[in-house]
């Protein structure tokens, strides 16, 4: 039987579009309380007013240090504790690396590897003392496997990957469960910098998900009992071919 949500409260980062939110709307529905991080200020006010009172915005930027340092601070001074911190936000850049540009890989290593890594390191003291929590990070099949077309991307992923895997072994004593959900491609607006002759053909042969089936396994992860850990789950198009 499942762990009941109900009453409990969430953190979403990337909330405001793609897998973000659609897992703060799955959320809601059990009964969950989020705090919608996003950076895109009148996007988030937009959704929360449609998704209701327990839907609350947090404007944060991760790629600017004051603004990532100050996230969970200001949504415990909102909603008073952080039983879930699903960080889910992040970016992508796939091609030759010699097409990217050093900014570009500034940009994505800080958003996908260090963002995650301080906004663990900041929940991390809160849910130690109140000795419950779960933390969910967002990382790709690309965290598994060397993508030739995405080096930059993959070894973002592949970073994820082992930060999760030691967190979950350095936290799991204080009753807080670590773990990651890796999915193949979705449709989102991470996609939108793939090639266009790649993006169609992974379309046309049915190899691309919704955001909603990461957002189910998400779910099934955060509802097991307490005395169990889904570490990862990946969740693959059944078409998809790697």
């Amino acid at each position: 039987m499942g762990e009941a949500l109900e009453g409990k409260v969430a953190a979403v980062t990337g909330a405001a579009s793609g897998i973000g939110l659609s897992i703060t709307r799955a959320l809601l529905a059990e009964g969950v309380k989020v705090v919608m991080v996003d950076r895109d200020a009148s996007a988030l006010a937009k959704i929360a007013s449609e998704l209701g009172p327990d839907a609350i915005p947090q404007v944060t930027d991760l790629l600017d240090l004051k603004s990532c340092d100050a996230m969970v601070p200001e949504i415990l001074e909102k909603v008073g504790r952080i039983d879930i911190l699903l960080c889910n936000a992040g970016s992508y850049i796939g091609g030759n690396l010699l097409d990217t540009n050093p900014a570009a890989i500034d940009r994505m290593l800080n958003l996908n590897i260090n963002s995650v890594v301080k906004n663990v390191h900041a929940v991390a003291p809160h849910m130690m003392e109140r000795g419950s929590g779960d933390i969910l990070v967002t990382c790709s099949i690309a965290g598994h496997s060397a993508i030739h077309v995405e080096p930059v991307y993959s070894a973002s992923k592949w970073a994820i990957t082992s930060f999760v895997q030691t967190m979950r072994r350095q936290l799991m004593q204080h009753g807080i469960r670590v773990g990651q959900v890796s999915p193949g491609p979705v449709i989102s607006a991470l996609l939108s910098d793939w090639e266009p002759d790649r993006l169609q053909r992974m379309k046309d042969a049915g190899a691309l998900m919704d955001t909603k089936e990461v957002s189910d396994a998400m779910m099934y992860m955060l509802t097991r009992p307490r005395n169990v850990t889904i570490r990862d789950m990946i969740v693959l198009p059944s078409n998809f071919d790697i």
